[in-house]
């Protein structure tokens, strides 16, 4: 569709949804909140319409996206789900957990939505807004995050427009999002073995309680989900981790006892500097020193997923 130079801001109520459902019935490409980032949504079983994420956001063509359904049953049209799939549905849907499972013949899915695998990306989110969207369009979306390509996620209407602009058709403002951090990616594999492709909110030690055995690491070198580029939510300016000492040219985002310009939890809370996460890092991105410098995070819980964000960050 011919985008305007700038997107339609749409509220975050039922007619705005109604348009937007609109909009995405007939192609075109709407910004999105759900409880992880702002997600791109185009309908994902029109391959022209993947094509324009894919454009707008200058993206990989070889990197694959995620599918967001409704209903698990929604999902079962789609993908080949084994009891362990089912399980962790039962576990963490609607929520902030995306599953690659064997994508079902004749799945109403564009090829480009895969990246011609074997295998699909699913999610079943919980926010209200992109609930509702889904369901007024009837349809699966796919939505990676709404920004450029390899750049910083976005939390915000305001980042999605300051990345896209008129790229787009239209934004959903649902205000800030809630976990600041996209979600987690599980592989099943067909040998009984899983893989977190992606660390998120859903930490692998809560997969693991469901599944009762260990994640497989990871060490093929093929992109299946999104997020496993090496560089990635990436700010546009040097990136320096675990510094408790700026220099003088680094925008120091603090943690915990390290206070910073500005920090990510004064309290060392985690799930805070979760949702603070990308909003600090395009306040870095946005000030006039050249060099931005990021106080250690515990490697634990949420965030081992926040340092595997700031190490692609800073590649």
């Amino acid at each position: 569709m011919d985008h305007a130079s700038q997107p339609v801001t749409l509220a975050a109520d039922p007619r705005g949804i109604a348009e937007a459902a609109a909009l995405l019935d007939a192609g075109a490409l709407v910004a999105v909140p759900t409880e992880t980032v702002y997600g791109l949504a185009a309908r994902a079983d029109r391959d022209e319409s993947v094509a324009a994420i894919y454009r707008a956001k200058g993206r990989p063509s070889f990197n694959p996206l995620i599918v967001h359904v409704a209903s698990l049953a929604a999902a079962q049209d789609i993908a080949l789900f084994d009891a362990r799939a089912l399980r962790l549905a039962e576990a963490f849907w609607p929520g902030a957990l995306t599953m690659v499972l064997p994508l079902r013949d004749g799945a109403p899915v564009a090829a480009a939505v895969t990246a011609g695998l074997p295998t699909v990306a699913l999610r079943c989110p919980a926010h209200p807004v992109i609930r509702a969207l889904i369901e007024a369009s009837g349809l699966a979306l796919a939505a990676p995050s709404a920004n450029r390509s390899g750049g910083v996620s976005p939390t915000s209407a305001g980042h999605v427009v300051a990345s896209l602009g008129g790229r787009i058709d239209a934004v959903i403002d649902g205000g800030a999002c809630e976990a600041g951090l996209e979600s987690t990616i599980v592989a099943l594999r067909s040998d009984g073995s899983w893989q977190v492709l992606r660390p998120g909110p859903i930490a692998a030690d809560e997969i693991e309680a469901i599944l009762g055995t260990a994640p497989v690491p990871v060490t093929a070198h093929e992109i299946e989900a999104p997020g496993q580029l090496a560089s990635h939510y990436a700010p546009g300016k040097p990136v320096r981790l675990d510094v408790t000492t700026p220099e003088a040219d680094e925008f120091h985002i603090g943690f915990g006892a390290v206070e910073g310009d500005v920090s990510l939890s004064p309290s060392g809370d985690l799930v805070e500097a979760a949702s603070r996460l990308y909003a600090l890092l395009h306040e870095g991105a946005a000030q006039g020193l050249p060099r931005i410098a990021i106080a250690p995070v515990p490697d634990q819980g949420i965030g081992a997923a926040i340092n595997d964000r700031l190490r692609r960050a800073a590649a």
